[in-house]
């Protein structure tokens, strides 16, 4: 039997990479996560096909900018080992990686982005995990009600 379909955030500040800057490239590595997590996630968890909502973290407003699609299984970032990237960690030996990230392509922008205020709002997203306080993971798994959700009230084209 075929494994259903799963649904994630990623979070991404639009000064470091936006849903305009996906939309351009069109599929992009999603390096930078620091977060064992996280990376559990995209190593255990995370399918190619999987949809994500394309969050603007740090950003006035904050919120669900867009859509993008897993496209690639985990496998190891090379920012880890660069000495020039903000993301260089001297501790990640190259036989044995520390971070992994995946490939992700674009599938629409919003029309607007739909602001966490605007999440907070909505009853029926209550339980999401981006909206628990202190929750800070960049990137989070999502129930599919809650990513139908966010989809309608985003006013996406893309349906679950």
């Amino acid at each position: 039997m075929a494994r259903a379909r799963g649904y994630w955030l990623m979070k991404s500040e639009p000064g470091t990479y936006s849903i305009d800057d996906l939309a351009r490239d069109g599929r992009t590595r999603w390096e930078g996560v620091r977060n064992y997590q996280a990376r559990n996630y995209m190593r255990d968890q995370m399918k190619v096909g999987d949809l994500a909502l394309f969050y603007h973290s740090s950003a006035e407003p904050s919120g669900v900018a867009g859509v993008a699609e897993i496209a690639s299984a985990a496998y190891p970032d090379p920012t880890q080992f660069d000495g020039q990237s903000p993301y260089h960690d001297p501790k990640s030996k190259k036989d044995d990686p520390a971070w992994l990230l995946v490939d992700v392509t674009f599938v629409e922008k919003l029309p607007e982005v739909l602001a966490l205020q605007r999440l907070k709002a909505d009853a029926s997203l209550s339980s999401m995990l981006v909206l628990r306080r202190g929750q800070r993971l960049s990137v989070m798994p999502v129930e599919r009600a809650h990513f139908a959700r966010v989809l309608r009230l985003g006013k996406a084209r893309t349906r679950v």
